[in-house]
């Protein structure tokens, strides 16, 4: 649970809220709330938290960092969503995701320059459904010669290059099995086959392959590895947006207690009306809930332990949570909070993509079955 961290987490908690109250609040006070965050704000972000020392929470120590455990950054991110405030986004400095693991020339080329911030990846996973096979990939000498269509590169439209996952095969036809592999976005035969932002407002791309060489080094780690590799980055994302989907909750539980204790028209509060009382209790029974599995989740992963399916419980239980607590807050508001700019109105948007990002709910659900059936994995 929140409550038994550890002192030592609990003051960088605090200290996580101070820099929320006095560094990102009064920025974002400048900026409307459509327009695109300015450069010259972000760049303050940046600054300001690498004096208070969040920028590094994310970063390898080789590159000046001070990696932060699997707690600590649930912690953090919880906390950045419950404020609600737009810039928390630039708080962290970049991680190196797929490439953690980079050597040699894909560290000199890749690595390196993204943890410098002067290059930008994607990571490509999602294949179209109307796809006749998934990306794949032919070894010819040095090379591989890979084919194949990403639906939804998030991110895709600037990066400088995607990790894509491929199925690759040998010369004679062997499958050789998947890879994660570095595909430059300005190599020839990428095409960028359309752009579209989604509901909440990110932007994403269709990407295409087309006969695209690349050489066999741009592989991350070893040929068959790419489905494991794949997946344990998307199991970091999914902790990522469980800690998102909690912390739009805590927000939206305090916006809706000050709503509920407000004057009304009618002459006394709507928190005085039982029915009213028994929606919001049920909110914060489903907060409770998702807080406290998420918390015991982010412990089992500084375990090193195989959690793929207590990761993937966590990911459908707090973003379905969150769906409905601001479902619910958005009917004990009003109409109001249906207006465009409204805070729920934004976050209405924002909460319902989450239930889809790194693998829709029931199709985690499948997986999470498939794991414990065949597999025997999974705790309760």
């Amino acid at each position: 649970m929140p409550d038994n961290l550890p002192e030592s987490l609990i003051a960088i908690r605090e200290d996580a809220q101070q820099f929320v109250d006095e560094v990102l609040v009064p920025l974002a006070k400048d900026i409307d709330n459509e327009d695109p965050v300015p450069q010259a704000i972000q760049e303050k972000v940046l600054r300001a938290s690498k004096d208070a020392g969040f920028f590094y929470k994310t970063q390898p120590t080789e590159y000046g960092g001070n990696p932060a455990g699997s707690l600590e950054l649930t912690m953090l991110r919880e906390t950045w969503a419950a404020s609600n405030c737009r810039l928390t986004p630039y708080v962290f400095g970049p991680g190196p995701g797929m490439l953690h693991a980079a050597e040699g020339d894909m560290k000199k080329n890749y690595l390196d320059p993204v943890m410098r911030g002067d290059k930008r990846g994607a990571f490509g996973f999602t294949e179209p459904d109307t796809a006749k096979r998934p990306t794949w990939a032919k070894i010819e000498g040095e090379t591989l010669l890979i084919n194949g269509q990403k639906s939804y590169v998030t991110g895709g439209a600037t990066a400088d290059f995607v990790s894509a996952l491929v199925n690759v095969e040998h010369e004679d036809g062997r499958k050789a099995g998947t890879a994660m592999v570095i595909i430059d976005s300005d190599a020839a035969g990428v095409k960028i086959d359309r752009e579209f932002s989604s509901l909440e407002g990110s932007g994403h791309v269709s990407m295409v392959f087309e006969d695209v060489r690349v050489p066999l080094g741009n592989v991350i780690g070893k040929l068959g590895e790419g489905m494991p590799r794949a997946l344990g980055n998307i199991g970091n994302v999914r902790m990522m947006v469980s800690a998102q989907a909690t912390g739009m909750c805590m927000w939206v539980l305090d916006f809706v207690e000050q709503h509920l204790l407000a004057p009304h028209r009618t002459g006394t509060p709507l928190g005085e009306r039982e029915g009213v009382r028994i929606r919001y209790a049920d909110m914060r029974i489903e907060t409770y809930v998702a807080r406290s599995a998420l918390y015991r989740t982010a412990r089992l992963v500084e375990t090193g332990d195989n959690i793929v399916n207590e990761t993937i419980a966590t990911k459908v239980f707090c973003t379905e949570t969150a769906g409905r607590v601001i479902d619910m807050a958005v009917q004990l508001v009003g109409g109001q909070a249906l207006v465009r700019g409204h805070p729920l109105e934004k976050l209405y948007r924002q909460v319902r993509s989450l239930r889809l990002v790194e693998g829709a709910s029931d199709l985690l659900r499948i997986n999470l079955v498939k794991g414990k059936l065949e597999l025997k994995k999974g705790k309760v």
